[in-house]
């Protein structure tokens, strides 16, 4: 499996409606409002390379409220346990959210 990172420009007044219109698109596993230079980062999961294309370029690009993407193909996977790891740093699961 194929993961791409993508980081999503969009419409400030369009953030719920764009980050949901994206998140249903098939192949896109999660999307993420973030701060930073980005509005959005969704993760996109593919069997082949030029799948991306046709998920990034045919169809999230295309979601009203898009204004430019960056996309990022990812290298390597690590583990649930190691994410967990380095994610839970400065986290004290007794203080809650």
């Amino acid at each position: 499996m194929i993961t791409a990172i993508v980081l999503l420009h969009v419409e400030v007044d369009a953030i719920p409606e764009t980050a949901q219109a994206v998140a249903d698109i098939e192949r896109v596993s999660e999307v993420y409002s973030v701060t930073g230079d980005w509005e959005l980062v969704a993760l996109v999961r593919v069997r082949r390379h030029e799948d991306i294309a046709e998920v990034v370029t045919g169809r999230v690009a295309k979601v009203a409220g898009v204004t430019g993407t960056h996309t990022m193909v990812a290298f390597q996977a690590f583990s649930s346990s190691d994410l967990e790891r380095l994610w839970g740093i400065g986290f004290d699961a007794d203080e809650g959210l």
